[in-house]
């Protein structure tokens, strides 16, 4: 078995746990080895489990690592995506289904896969997704904080801590909108899809445990709003330091000291 890295430090705000690490590669692991002893805990006492996975490159060690645990019978497994653009055509390479598929679904063999198909109606799929979502609880959620703070694609205009809904169609922020070509996702600002369907932040609280990634330099205003700010809508990630079991992993370069 692999051997971890401890984290460089470790501790509590709120109710979030905070755990930093040197760097991306030894974050990701360490939160893999964490989600995975969870998925076989509840396995041990579930018959199956419902897991909620982000799709950014922030994920890509934590899926990598994921993958490649040992013990767990992924047949049992039921999971789900957080959002999905609205517009783009069903094999563009840009969708989050597909980067999901080629990083992690496709290396395993889940029981289920329910993905939101941002070509279908808008209110139709809305409310497809939500009796997906409601059926059972869902168990874990793995999740990552954008740099404008938010989580999923609630951004600040659009985030709502006491959402009705369970996933909703979003108007994405400009400065959400540029992530995604910093993050090389996009050629260009006018190529990235103005709206998408995320599930709310209600839906993602719902999850009995958080794991949340947050690598990398451009997150580290981000980290340090939900570390540090009012819990507000202005830093939708803030919530997290209200969710009875989350865990924020962070590296040195978001973290910043």
């Amino acid at each position: 078995m692999r051997s971890l890295q401890l984290p460089e430090s470790s501790f509590a705000v709120d109710q979030l746990k905070v755990e930093v690490y040197r760097n991306r590669r030894e974050l990701g692991e360490a939160a893999a080895a964490a989600a995975a002893e969870a998925i076989r805990a509840r396995l041990r006492s579930q018959a199956n489990i419902r897991i909620v996975f982000a799709a950014a490159p922030s994920q890509n060690e934590f899926l990598d690592r994921l993958c490649e645990e040992p013990d767990i019978d992924w047949s049992r497994v039921t999971a789900f995506h957080m959002d999905e653009y609205i517009g783009l055509a069903p094999d563009a390479p840009e969708r989050f289904s597909h980067y999901l598929d080629q990083r992690f679904f496709d290396k395993i063999s889940l029981g289920q896969v329910h993905y939101i198909d941002g070509s279908n109606d808008v209110e139709e799929e809305c409310a497809r997704y939500t009796d997906l979502l409601r059926e059972v609880p869902l168990d874990l959620v793995c999740l990552g904080i954008g740099e404008n703070g938010h989580i999923a694609f609630n951004d600040p205009p659009v985030a709502d801590f006491e959402d009705p809904h369970t996933i909703k169609c979003v108007e994405l922020d400009e400065a959400c909108r540029q992530q995604q070509v910093n993050d090389g996702c996009f050629p260009d600002l006018a190529s990235v899809p103005t709206h998408a369907l995320t599930l709310t932040i209600s839906a993602l609280f719902a999850g009995a445990q958080l794991f949340c990634m947050v690598p990398g330099p451009t997150k580290r205003a981000a980290v340090q709003a939900t570390l540090t700010a009012p819990v507000s809508t202005a830093c939708p990630a803030s919530i997290l330091r209200r969710h009875p079991s989350c865990v924020l992993y962070v590296d040195s370069d978001s973290y910043g000291g």
